[in-house]
């Protein structure tokens, strides 16, 4: 089920002059940024974007992250950010791969948990709301 291919997407990002330090090299925390990018590139493949979850009545917090460095990304690289829904069924767990758009070299990888909170009650949802799964097109 999570083969199919909405639940994967790849965005391309051409690193700018304001996301690196001194050295050229990305700063750690700028990583999280295009994880994001893809993230709602990924959302808005099934039709459950930033927009669409605040319309449903649910938002969706990170409440946990995780990034590995494996090799350096430098100013004007041009990378290929890959996001993957892994789970969705009490949660969003996203996985994100970062290659070097020329060689295909994995630089980076990663993942975000999302959870599902009643915007009127401010209620943690344990299970993902049924909105989540009409989206996708599965049964809850």
């Amino acid at each position: 089920m999570l083969n199919d291919p909405r639940f994967t997407t790849e965005v391309e990002i051409t690193v700018p002059f304001h996301d690196v330090d001194m050295m050229g090299v990305v700063w750690h925390g700028n990583y999280f940024r295009y994880f994001e990018i893809a993230r709602e590139a990924l959302l808005n493949q099934f039709n459950y974007g930033y927009r669409q979850m605040k319309a449903s009545g649910y938002v969706w917090p990170v409440v946990d992250t995780r990034v590995k460095y494996r090799d350096v990304v430098t100013f004007e690289q041009t990378i290929r950010v890959r996001a993957r829904l892994e789970e969705y069924e009490n949660r969003l767990r996203i996985g994100y791969e970062i290659f070097d758009a020329a060689s295909g070299k994995r630089t980076t990888t990663g993942y975000t948990i999302q959870v599902a909170v009643d915007e009127n009650t401010k209620e943690l949802c344990f299970v993902s709301p049924p909105v989540l799964f009409e989206r996708m097109g599965v049964n809850a």
